[in-house]
This record gives C-alpha cells, structure tokens and sequence, in this order.
C-alpha cells in the first residue's frame, strides 16, 4: 500500500463524525401488514430504543436485534438468529446476562399499534456489541424472556435494517 493511500484512508477514518443515531424502518414480511420504525439515540447510559409499529394484533410480540441486515427472504431468515456476540443465554432487556439483541417484547393495543421505549445497556454503534448494519424483527407471538435460544416467539412478521441516521 502507498504511503499517499494510507494518509488519505487516516484522513478519512478521522474526519467521520461518530454515530449517535439510527434507524430501522421496519416493512412487513410475508404479507403481514405489520410495518414500523425504530430509532436508537446514544445517551447516557446506552442506547435509547424507541419503537412505533402498527399493524399488529393486539397482545405482546417479540422484539429483537438479529445477526444480519438482511430482510431478504420472505419469512425474515435471512436476518439471521439473534444478534449475539458475547455467547450468553437468552433473556429479557434489563437482565445482566443476554444476548445484546434482546429487546424484550412490544405490545400492541386493540388498534394495532405497539410502542415501545427505553434505554437499553448492551446495545451500542461501536464495539462488539454495535447494532448497525444488523436486523431488528418484530415476532408473531411474546418473548417469554427465557425458552432457549430465542424466547419461543414463533414467526418473523417485520424486519428492518439499522442504519445510521443524521443526529439531530
């Protein structure tokens, strides 16, 4: 490699600002209807995940980061399994042993409409444990926050692809 191109890719690593924000837009899977958004805001503490997804049926559904940015395949395997890089068991959000994409569960009113907000510990935009370029997918059924590996949620019904997002 040229000295000239290792200065310039130092010069473009150090001038990329970091990421404080990102962005799911979640779209449906199998003709589901259930579409949705995501944001994630670096604050003290972690990260705050923030989520409105509508089209669901009333109820609990699992919430989680997958391994893979990938919404591809019509059932959402293509995002892989959940998004786990330091090998700990399955759990709920504010367990201190868990997968880092372990969100927990959105629950939708009568209406379909699930919101969900809190700041998440694990999740981060740099490191082992970063988010970006990874799946987050929405289940049919509840997270029971211990069947292992994935909390028995059943199937895939929306995904999105974090990306970064310009920070307000």
């Amino acid at each position: 490699m040229s000295p000239l191109l290792v200065v310039a890719v130092a010069v473009s690593a150090a001038a990329a600002p970091p990421v404080t924000k990102a962005l799911a837009v979640l779209s449906p899977l199998g003709g589901s209807g259930v579409s949705g958004t995501v944001t994630f805001a670096k604050v003290e503490g972690g990260v705050k995940v923030t989520a409105r997804v509508t089209g669901l049926k009333e109820g609990a559904h699992g919430f989680h980061v997958h391994e893979f940015g990938d919404c591809s395949a019509a059932d959402g395997s293509s995002a892989g399994s959940h998004f786990n890089p330091t090998a700990e068991p399955h759990a709920g959000p504010h367990d201190a042993q868990r997968h880092t994409g372990d969100l927990g569960n959105i629950a939708a009113v009568a209406d379909g409409v699930g919101v969900l907000e809190y700041v998440d510990s694990r999740a981060a935009f740099e490191g082992p444990n970063s988010i970006l370029g990874r799946g987050v997918i929405v289940h049919v059924g509840a997270d029971d926050l211990k069947t292992q590996p994935t909390g028995n949620a059943g199937g895939r019904l929306a995904c999105g692809v974090i990306g970064a997002a310009k920070a307000e």
